[in-house]
């Protein structure tokens, strides 16, 4: 293979709306000690990627997009034991840049992929899986019986959530904005579904478990906030891991304390993924869980790779449901 190969990426020079994401040309070098080249095949689409995108994460500009993507490795630089030449191989960061036709990675984020599953399926999956497996097991550690709340269950990471809560025994009550989201989530299992457009999220919740519920998955974030609040039981966690609707601010202790002496945590993946062994770890635990049918990677959309701005468009406004991909 050639020492260098020419790749299409995502730029942005400054952060805001989609208009802000560019398209650049640019001849790839051979990866350097520690690096591999990856050809993408198939990238995920986020919403931790308008995020950053519009300046509500904070990123160095002009710089890269999209953390997610499934491919082949082109071409490994010294020191790279782990994988070689024509592995397939998913990414899902912490690095930035997968919104590109091909890049170079350190080698140490990068995970192995199971035989029989499709580099759509995984790129569906990678991120959005690995973030419903550290939430449910390592984070808010449910338990069977215990009644969960889950905001944007229609979502990419909501429907991953309502599937693997009801393979372990939880009871899901899962919150959406339209009917179509309902027939979805009630399709996935979900014991109770609430659309917060035509119904009170809090006067449902309270009639299904009258003292509240002991956990609240929550990636609306703002909007969300004071419903997450009024839901949750005495002692009970709301781990708040998104900002679909803007930034939680001004947590009041007192009100934490009025509550119930309840817990909030605002975790990230990458200090529940730690290392190249702790990913790989949690992607085995996903792609078990597809395995046993307790997960579907619904993909509901596809765009091609330079239409990005149109998906996030329609990933803002709501109108996208599942996983939406990006495709080179």
């Amino acid at each position: 293979m050639s020492d260098q190969m020419r790749a299409t990426r995502a730029v942005i020079e400054s952060t805001g709306g989609p208009e802000v994401i560019e398209w650049r040309d640019e001849q790839l070098p051979p990866p350097g000690r520690g690096e591999v080249r990856m050809r993408n095949t198939a990238i995920g689409l986020n919403y931790i990627d308008a995020y950053f995108r519009s300046g509500l994460y904070p990123m160095d500009v002009p710089g890269g997009l999209g953390s997610e993507a499934a491919g082949v490795v082109e071409a490994v630089g010294d020191g790279v034991d782990s994988v070689a030449i024509g592995d397939r191989v998913g990414i899902f960061g912490p690095s930035r840049g997968a919104y590109a036709t091909a890049r170079t990675v350190p080698a140490d984020q990068l995970v192995r992929l199971p035989d029989g599953v499709d580099d759509r399926t995984v790129a569906a999956l990678l991120l959005k899986g690995a973030t419903a497996a550290f939430l449910i097991e390592d984070c808010a550690k449910v338990a069977a019986g215990q009644h969960v709340l889950v905001h944007a269950a229609a979502g990419g990471v909501g429907h991953l959530l309502v599937g693997w809560l009801k393979h372990i025994g939880a009871i899901v009550i899962g919150s959406v904005g339209n009917d179509d989201k309902v027939a979805m989530v009630e399709d996935l299992g979900a014991d109770h579904v609430i659309n917060h457009k035509e119904e009170d999220v809090v006067q449902r919740v309270r009639e299904i478990a009258p003292d509240g519920v002991p956990v609240i998955l929550d990636g609306v974030g703002k909007a969300t906030w004071a419903t997450s609040l009024a839901c949750i039981a005495r002692r009970g966690l709301i781990v708040s891991y998104g900002n679909a609707s803007g930034a939680v601010d001004g947590v009041n202790l007192g009100v934490l304390a009025a509550k119930g002496s309840i817990f909030v945590t605002r975790p990230t993946l990458f200090d529940y993924a730690v290392g190249r062994e702790a990913k790989q770890r949690l992607v085995d635990r996903v792609f078990a869980m597809l395995a046993k049918g307790a997960i579907v990677p619904e993909i509901g959309q596809t765009f091609a790779l330079t239409d990005a701005a149109d998906a996030h468009r329609a990933m803002e406004a709501g109108e996208t449901r599942g996983s939406t991909l990006l495709i080179p």
